[in-house]
């Protein structure tokens, strides 16, 4: 799984979550490698497993032929409370890492197959992250 080598800080702050600000993404937005690709259309946190069952699906639906790419890297950890604890007491322990996805944000992409087999392992590994996304093409 993905995380980082080393961190400054163990635990981060939650941050800030305006719902009716809408922030699009401006970097990571055009496909650089691959002739397909799978777009966030929505804002959430994506965590190392959910992107590693992805790339398993993708690799698995493509059969050993062509490339993937990972566009997106989890550095930012959570935190998280054990079961049936009373609330404060400090922070809960570190959980995991994952990544902060904005509309607009190539997570994967994929060439060296076929378009069909390519827009079908996307649309799998779509099924897997916990934001909505649509499969994208690089244009002709």
């Amino acid at each position: 799984m993905l995380y980082p080598k080393k961190v400054k800080y163990r635990k981060w702050q939650t941050g800030r979550r305006n719902l009716k600000r809408v922030r699009v993404e401006t970097r990571g937005v055009k496909l650089a490698f691959g002739s397909h690709g799978l777009k966030a259309s929505t804002h959430g946190r994506i965590t190392a497993q959910e992107l590693e069952a992805a790339r398993k699906t993708m690799s698995r639906a493509i059969k050993k032929v062509g490339k993937i790419w990972v566009r997106v890297f989890p550095d930012r950890p959570f935190t998280q409370k054990p079961a049936e604890v009373k609330m404060g007491k400090g922070k809960g322990d570190l959980a995991g890492y994952c990544v902060e996805v904005n509309p607009g944000r190539i997570l994967f992409e994929i060439d060296g197959v076929p378009g069909v087999e390519a827009r079908d392992a996307l649309r799998k590994a779509g099924s897997k992250v916990s934001v909505k996304t649509i499969v994208i093409e690089r244009s002709q």
